[in-house]
């Protein structure tokens, strides 16, 4: 059968839920530590002497964090490869005797991976430092507006709090700054990470499967709400591997003996890898390509623009961010306020999916507000569901 990184895409949810559950611990611990003993003439003085507290609160939560995430991570690369090397299995089985029994033998993927885990453990915890120096940042900077606002004449310190905690509820903790400088929210940084590592895991286990069966071509389907990156790649026929580059080959037929067909090739599947085709939300496939055979497969229904698939992810993200500004809410009134935002925003992709046919993907638009991360001592397990 056919691949693609959404052969893997629910396997990130897991991961994903983790840092989602610690983002809103930590916002959490931030709000708490400010507003307690706000009206107090001796607040500053407090609160500066309180951030080594906070400080090891925070800590704790990272060392929760990142030894459920390793965990994690390490079984979702593990299924996410064999997902992959089964859908090449099923579509070999298909094929002559020989080429079938080489699909049946067992391939070592131990070290690959491995090698993939670690790379995605390594990217992910990077982020921890950044988590920490961006929680404190906040933290530091809510004093610094709050104390002085009073002195301006501008606003009450509780006004000018909650104006701080407002602006770190709509971006959330940055767990990454990009090269053009744009800072990721941890969350959504940490789910493109994670969707991206365990797509690339799914498709380098169909290939490497095809590999091991003398596959050299692959075809990329024909799929709805494409994106600019990956258009161009639609329906074309790649190298598994090897050089780059378009050209017409010459290569045996699937079915007859001695008979030769030439086939246009637009390149290899890294070339096409690397320009942009399977990236996290692609929507497109890559299967076997018999030389012959193989007709391309009709373009299915569309169920949206991509721009209408962005414009949901943007209202996804507004419902995140406002369940932040309720969690840093300091009084009632703020808080029923944003989770009217909230309702509201939901309310718009309710009218999306619904004028276009594109699926609601309501795990996105969540932060489990019940759950909470591990301590230190009870390490996280990993989630075997969907984000509340």
């Amino acid at each position: 059968m056919p691949v693609s990184p959404a052969t893997a895409e629910d396997l990130a949810t897991a991961i994903s839920t983790l840092y989602e559950q610690a983002e809103l611990a930590l916002v959490e611990k931030v709000t708490r530590a400010l507003a307690e003993g706000l009206d107090s003439p001796l607040w500053v003085e407090l609160k500066l002497a309180a951030l080594g507290n906070l400080q090891a609160a925070i800590d704790e939560v990272l060392a929760a964090l990142q030894a459920g995430a390793t965990g994690a991570i390490h079984e979702a690369v593990s299924e996410a490869y064999e997902r992959g090397q089964q859908a090449a299995v099923a579509e070999l089985g298909a094929l002559a005797t020989g080429t079938a029994a080489a699909a049946a033998e067992v391939l070592p993927g131990a070290s690959v991976v491995d090698r993939l885990a670690a790379a995605l453990v390594g990217e992910t915890q990077a982020t921890h430092s950044r988590i920490l120096r961006s929680s404190l940042d906040v933290y530091r900077r809510v004093i610094a507006e709050a104390s002085a606002a009073p002195l301006l004449g501008a606003t009450t310190r509780r006004q000018a709090a909650q104006r701080a905690l407002a602006q770190f509820a709509n971006r959330g903790i940055t767990g990454f700054v990009d090269n053009r400088g744009h800072a990721w929210n941890l969350t959504s940084y940490v789910e493109m990470a994670t969707r991206s590592a365990l797509g690339r895991a799914a498709v380098q286990a169909h290939t490497d499967r095809l590999g091991a069966a003398g596959i050299e071509l692959v075809i990329v389907s024909d799929a709805p709400e494409e994106c600019p990156r990956c258009k161009p790649w639609e329906g074309k026929i790649l190298r598994r591997d090897g050089a780059s580059g378009a050209g017409v080959v010459e290569v045996e037929h699937a079915t007859e003996d001695d008979r030769v067909v030439k086939v246009r090739v637009a390149g290899s599947l890294p070339e096409a890898r690397a320009a942009g085709l399977m990236h996290p939300n692609c929507r497109h496939t890559v299967s076997i390509y018999l030389p012959g055979l193989t007709r391309p497969r009709p373009k299915p229904p569309s169920r949206g623009t991509y721009e209408q698939s962005q414009k949901q992810r943007y209202l996804e993200r507004q419902v995140r961010a406002w369940k932040r500004h309720a969690a840093t809410a300091l009084t009632d009134e703020r808080r029923t306020r944003a989770n009217a935002r909230v309702r509201d925003y939901q309310g718009r992709i309710r009218e999306l999916v619904a004028d276009t046919g594109l699926p609601r993907k309501s795990h996105r638009e969540q932060i489990d507000v019940k759950a909470r991360p591990a301590t230190a001592n009870r390490p996280a397990r990993p989630a075997r569901r969907a984000a509340r």
